[in-house]
């Protein structure tokens, strides 16, 4: 985020206005409920801290740009950091790069006003768990930050399309390359064609729920799918199936 610029005031204000003293589902009980917020906006650092704070998360600090989130991210190891992308001296991609290669456990959301697919994508590829806009609402960011306790991405439905598409796209140019002898990226697992429909579905931050609805299987039978894609492309958890999707271009739309 840029100092001074309106459009951000404008796009932050869902989040710093209005902040509820006690949201309809306080998250107390979360596993992720240590938040270290990167950002170089002073007002909404402000607000997203109180909120945050009525909603039952310990905010243990607050960074103006990547290298001082990457120091207290060394101090104080937060469970979760949502940070900025536009922030100086160090923005937030290259913030995220240096935090997860030295700290992987910590969870990184994006919390931006930028909407360029550039930033979604270098994001993702750069480790980061999620990618929010400032314009949601506060009870939309409780949603999204108990569904990142449980594994899930924090991604919009419009950013969850925007990744398929380029999964999809990338895909394509993959087997282009094969058909033509060309070189590419070199080949990943083997993967069923029902297990590529649920690792772009996943990937793309949806709910096992929504994956079992929109494909028409039982939820048990999507969570034994994606342990057994999770234990084939040697990935831990979610985040890590979206950047390897995002980077390999195995997923396709379903």
């Amino acid at each position: 985020m840029v100092p001074g610029d309106d459009e951000a005031e404008t796009q932050g204000h869902a989040l710093t206005s209005n902040v509820p003293p006690s949201p309809p589902h306080p998250i107390t009980s979360s596993p992720c409920h240590r938040i270290l917020l990167a950002d170089d906006h002073g007002l909404f650092l402000e607000g997203l801290q109180n909120l945050l704070q009525a909603g039952g998360y310990q905010v243990v600090g607050t960074a103006r740009d990547g290298l001082e989130a990457l120091q207290l991210a060394r101090k104080l190891h937060p469970d979760v950091i949502l940070m900025d992308v536009r922030m100086p001296d160090c923005d937030g991609l290259t913030a995220t790069r240096l935090i997860q290669a030295e700290m992987p456990e910590i969870k990184i959301v994006m919390l931006t006003t930028s909407t360029e697919d550039q930033d979604l994508f270098e994001a993702i590829k750069s480790g980061a768990s999620g990618y929010l806009l400032k314009n949601l609402e506060p009870n939309q960011l409780f949603d999204y930050l108990r569904g990142l306790s449980r594994g899930e991405a924090p991604l919009s439905r419009e950013l969850s399309a925007r990744l398929l598409r380029e999964f999809s796209s990338q895909a394509r140019t993959l087997d282009e390359q094969a058909v033509a002898g060309l070189p590419g990226a070199p080949p990943g697992p083997a993967l069923s064609p029902r297990q590529r429909e649920i690792l772009a579905l996943v990937a793309a931050g949806r709910s096992y729920k929504e994956v079992a609805a929109t494909l028409n299987l039982s939820e048990h039978t999507v969570k034994y799918h994606v342990g057994e894609i999770l234990g084939r492309l040697h990935l831990k958890n979610r985040s890590e199936v979206v950047a390897y999707a995002l980077r390999r271009g195995l997923a396709r739309e379903g």
